[in-house]
């Protein structure tokens, strides 16, 4: 695995993985063509994911059990920073996002300095479970009501996050609840709004094959988010005109080249 150098003024790629052996490498590889600083958080696998990277110039870390994508972010993002990371991408380690996308993010990121970029998965959205569709849109609405302003694909975990947004300390929420709440964090404490490139979502690997079943869980993860958004809507107070200013702006989309 590569050298832990300094790496000051570079984007870093952090993959969190819970058992990608299928498509791990595959991802990585791809990743490396567009980003040449990957850093895999392999939170616990026990299907020898970090062994699929062997040979690899990535920088590898493991926790000794599952903790929780949350968790996995964490330890990606405070690697990234003490190496001197400008900003990180985030990409599942699944193969649903395609890593050809990740420099469509690096270029709206150079035209919005100081945002969020956030692949959104708006090109062919009816091709997505129904359920899924329902669970994001669903999403989208609680978390821009807490973030002061609509998001596009508030679920999507391809994302370029500026490093004065992972440096924040005190981000509450695990799993999937901590990237639901790294955008209001960011937008309420620092003023850090997102902007949204459309990108493709895979659902079959390069070889045909099919990628493995998605950890989010619609009912239980949508609870958990929701009732994590509706608590943070509750402290800012002034709930009702504050849902009416949120309605009244549209998301800002990038179209990305």
């Amino acid at each position: 695995m590569a050298e832990a150098v300094a790496r000051t003024g570079e984007v870093a790629l952090v993959v969190p993985a819970l058992n990608e052996a299928l498509r791990i490498r595959e991802v990585v590889e791809q990743a490396l063509r567009h980003c040449p600083w990957v850093i895999v958080v392999d939170d616990g696998s026990d299907d020898g994911t970090g062994d699929r990277l062997h040979g690899l110039p990535v920088t590898l870390l493991r926790h000794p059990r599952r903790l929780g994508k949350g968790a996995a972010l964490r330890t990606g993002f405070a690697e990234a920073l003490a190496r001197g990371a400008r900003g990180v991408l985030t990409i599942d380690g699944d193969g649903q996002h395609d890593p050809a996308d990740l420099p469509r993010l690096l270029d709206a990121a150079a035209r919005h300095p100081r945002c969020i970029i956030i692949g959104a998965r708006l090109r062919h959205r009816e091709a997505a479970p129904p359920h899924r569709r329902m669970a994001n849109a669903f999403g989208d609405w609680g978390v821009a009501w807490a973030a002061g302003h609509r998001i596009a694909d508030t679920q999507s975990g391809q994302r370029y996050y500026p490093a004065c947004v992972i440096a924040l300390e005190d981000v509450p929420g695990e799993d999937f609840v901590f990237e639901a709440q790294l955008l209001i964090s960011a937008a309420r404490r620092l003023g850090v709004h997102c902007v949204s490139v459309p990108v493709e979502t895979r659902y079959r690997g390069d070889d045909g094959g099919p990628l493995r079943h998605s950890h989010f869980r619609p009912l239980r993860d949508l609870y958990r988010i929701t009732s994590h958004v509706v608590r943070q809507v509750l402290r800012h107070g002034d709930v009702w005109n504050e849902y009416r200013r949120v309605r009244l702006q549209p998301p800002r989309v990038d179209p990305g080249g």
